[in-house]
């Protein structure tokens, strides 16, 4: 109990950093923008159609997650770092299991490992911690299941351990689970097969029929993997045309870059060099031969004292072939390699390094020497240390900002960096320096549609929509039919005044895209401006069906309806408005303005008070409610409002127009007309060119 607490306090101590990280890249995709996690989808789409990838169960937790707390980045890394918690207590249980020595140990360091940050400070790498309390359960069910069949925990007298074969269905079904979670567990059968031939060096027909329905399970995902890869995800194309051999000397090279991190856990980066393969030099197969030398050196001497050496070893190779470059993974784009892909594989070597130094240090320390004594401080140091290097790595996970600046100071060539520094910076709103970041990009790789068109976008939201119109049509050149782009390229060809133009790329966007929202927005505010009212209002319409918790796009909707003179029906799409978003003085000050226009004067004035009471230093909105007060006679109440709003901006003219007229009807001629007059000194002064 006292080292499992212990356990528990170190990681999260380690990790603790992680703790106030925010969403990071791709978080979107699985939860911030997922219509499966945030509407209008849900459990139903995650579990039923191809929206949930190929992690459906981690898509249902995302689900209950955003139930529970919204989209507050805390809860889900709270939950991140609780399955790696469980996982790391797991790990130790399974290794007591196996009988391997200093199991505590080898636990630590596979729980506390720097290389473990990628899978637990990003949210959506949920799919390797949750995925691994799975697949280490289904281990730990599956050894007690053989234990009992061979008779192993029998005693004199004693029957065999009862329920074994509910340990069995246990572990089916948590293997099932891991494969929900993550299909690169399908390695799952082979772990298993290594279990029993560790602990009983031999497999039994009862072993191997056991393994069957692991096998199926396993070999079913596999295939549903490949293909969700390449026609979901995208990984097919040039990145991943390598030949035969090439992928043959990626998966050599692959191995030892993992065991490398491992032993030396520096300059860990989050997108690692995309190595350059030419199979015309020799050398680059040396990585493999010198790999197969040593699996067939293991091998041979498999019995003997390298026995363990062998079984992590095979261990090792069998849960990162999935990600050897043998199969197309859309990661793979950006590198061959990523810390988060030996997530699982790393329980391995590390837990025989933690057996070696168990062993090592109990050998080399007889009772009652001083190295007795000290023979703790070793692990304690080893683990102090990785902690330490583990919570400082953290640091780089708590923005994307950071991220992709950590990246790039280890990597200045990732593109995919650059790339995403310029979306992060373009959110917020420092366009000047995401155009910089883009251009460096677009310098890597000069033919990446997605990167011309977020540079297009950036220049037409910094007022250059002329300049950003034969970059975003560079980008329809490199991918014909890229809707976002003919998106992108209307509000270019809006913003320079050519409509015809921007309502032809609109209807195209849409055309490829049908529930393209912003596109469908976008070309009803353009056929707005060509007076199109009545096709305006059907798009708008469109996307109030598809979007019907949009505050924006009912704002649209109740803008047009109003301009075709259905206030009736535009007043109800305000009352959405102010429904949906209460907080915000411009949803009850669009309300009140339209029950204005319509007569309802009672109603717009408990409008217009509303908006003011979240807004008081709005001087509009004391111009309203003045102009309010005096339709309904209350004269000396809109006074005082009007001369509220004069204080406010003294430069309002309808706002001196409005309390003359009240003025006047109150006898104050005075007043009235030197209102008059200050209202058309500004309209003369405003009319005069400047």
């Amino acid at each position: 109990m006292a080292l499992g607490a212990l356990l528990v306090l170190a990681v999260v101590m380690a990790f603790g950093s992680s703790l106030r990280g925010d969403f990071l890249w791709d978080d979107d995709l699985h939860i911030t923008a997922n219509p499966t996690i945030i509407g209008p989808l849900g459990l139903k789409e995650i579990w039923t159609t191809a929206r949930a990838n190929y992690f459906p169960l981690v898509l249902t937790n995302f689900w209950v997650q955003h139930a529970l707390w919204g989209l507050n980045p805390l809860g889900y890394h709270l939950v991140t770092l609780a399955c790696h918690v469980l996982a790391a207590l797991l790990l130790w249980r399974v290794l007591v299991q196996l009988r391997v020595p200093g199991a505590w140990f080898g636990a630590a360091l596979w729980a506390l490992h720097p290389v473990q940050v990628e899978s637990v400070a990003w949210i959506c790498e949920l799919k390797n911690t949750q995925s691994a309390v799975f697949f280490l359960a289904a281990i730990g069910c599956w050894l007690k299941w053989s234990c009992a069949g061979s008779g192993e925990h029998q005693q004199a007298g004693q029957p065999r351990l009862a329920g074994a074969r509910r340990y069995y269905g246990f572990a089916l079904v948590c293997a099932l689970l891991a494969i929900l979670s993550k299909p690169s567990t399908v390695m799952l059968p082979v772990v298993l097969a290594l279990c029993v031939w560790w602990q009983h060096r031999r497999l039994t027909w009862r072993d191997l029929g056991a393994l069957v329905p692991f096998f199926v399970f396993s070999a079913v995902a596999a295939a549903w993997t490949i293909w969700e890869q390449r026609v979901n995800s995208g990984a097919a194309g040039a990145e991943w045309s390598q030949t035969w051999p090439e992928r043959f000397a990626i998966a050599g090279r692959a191995v030892w870059f993992y065991l490398g991190k491992l032993a030396w856990p520096a300059e860990l980066i989050f997108i690692y060099p995309r190595w350059q393969i030419d199979t015309a030099q020799p050398l680059v197969f040396a990585p493999l031969v010198a790999l197969l030398a040593v699996v067939g050196g293991l091998w041979w001497w498999r019995a003997s004292a390298l026995r363990p050496v062998f079984i992590a070893a095979i261990y090792f190779g069998a849960l990162l072939f999935p990600v050897l470059g043998f199969f197309s993974v859309f990661f793979f784009r950006y590198s061959f390699v990523g810390d988060h892909f030996q997530y699982l594989a790393s329980m391995g070597p590390l837990a025989l390094v933690g057996a070696g130094l168990t062993v090592g240090l109990e050998r080399m320390s007889p009772a009652g020497g001083w190295a007795y004594q000290l023979r703790g401080s070793v692990p304690v140091g080893v683990l102090v240390v990785l902690g330490v290097m583990t919570w400082r790595e953290s640091g780089q996970y708590l923005n994307k900002e950071a991220l992709w600046r950590t990246t790039l100071a280890r990597n200045p060539d990732a593109f995919m960096a650059w790339a995403n520094l310029g979306d992060t910076l373009a959110q917020q709103g420092r366009q000047h320096e995401a155009i910089l970041a883009f251009r460096r990009g677009l310098q890597l790789r000069p033919d990446d549609p997605p990167v011309h068109n977020d540079l297009g976008c950036a220049l037409v939201a910094i007022g250059q929509p002329q300049a950003a119109i034969p970059i975003l049509e560079r980008a329809l050149q490199l991918r014909p039919g890229f809707g976002e782009v003919h998106n992108n390229l209307g509000n270019a060809f809006s913003r320079v005044g050519c409509g015809d133009d921007a309502i032809r790329h609109y209807e195209e966007a849409i055309r490829l895209k049908p529930a393209y929202f912003e596109a469908l927005d976008n070309l009803g505010c353009e056929l707005v401006l060509k007076g199109r009212l009545p096709e305006a209002i059907v798009r708008f319409e469109e996307v109030i069906r598809l979007s019907p918790d949009s505050v924006k796009y009912r704002r649209n909707l109740g803008a047009a309806l109003t301009r075709a003179g259905r206030l009736p029906e535009a007043i109800v799409q305000f009352e959405h408005v102010a429904r949906l978003d209460p907080a915000t003085p411009a949803s009850h000050a669009v309300l009140g303005n339209a029950l204005a226009a319509a007569g309802r004067w009672d109603e717009a004035l408990a409008r217009f008070q509303s908006a003011l009471r979240l807004a008081p230093g709005d001087a509009d909105l004391h111009g309203n409610v003045g102009v309010a007060l005096g339709t309904l006679g209350k004269y000396p109440e809109a006074v005082v409002a009007l001369q509220a709003a004069i204080r406010l901006r003294p430069d309002l003219i309808a706002a001196h127009n409005n309390l003359a007229q009240i003025l006047r009807s109150l006898g104050k001629n005075l007043e009235a007309a030197h209102h008059y007059d200050e209202a058309e000194r500004l309209r003369q002064q405003a009319s005069r060119p400047r």
